[in-house]
């Protein structure tokens, strides 16, 4: 029997034009076989929230490099929560000091990837985390 494929939305929140990252990393976790759906720039926090309930979503992966990661990120997760979709494992990268990734963990972040962060490792971290969270 198959094992089905982790699904993964990768999201670009807010005003922030800069996609090369996320598209590497979407490119990163397609090929090491998730399935991803790349959600395109300038998305609200209600619509990454309803993408990733509509597609099914494992994980969301937030990248943010304009700065207002201290906003857009929490809502993210704020408007899972109000949806019910509790289960979707939340983690995001981008521009983010090395102070705001605890807060952002306590706001329900999973897992800050900063730049210079291997994609084999984001990709080996989110199978241990989404794996666990099945077990």
């Amino acid at each position: 029997m198959a094992q089905k494929k982790l699904r993964i939305i990768v999201a670009k929140p807010g005003l922030d034009g800069h996609d090369r990252g996320a598209k590497v990393v979407a490119r990163a976790l397609r090929d090491a076989g998730f399935e991803v759906i790349y959600t395109g720039l300038h998305q609200t926090p209600e619509q990454i929230a309803e993408t990733a309930i509509q597609e099914d979503a494992d994980a969301v992966g937030l990248s943010c490099h304009s700065g207002a990661h201290m906003t857009l990120f929490p809502k993210v997760v704020n408007e899972l929560h109000e949806r019910g979709a509790n289960d979707i494992l939340v983690f995001g990268g981008g521009i983010i000091p090395a102070g705001d990734i605890p807060l952002l963990e306590q706001a329900g972040i999973e897992m800050i990837f900063t730049p210079g962060a291997s994609t084999v490792d984001i990709a080996v971290w989110l199978r241990e985390r989404l794996s666990a969270a099945t077990a």
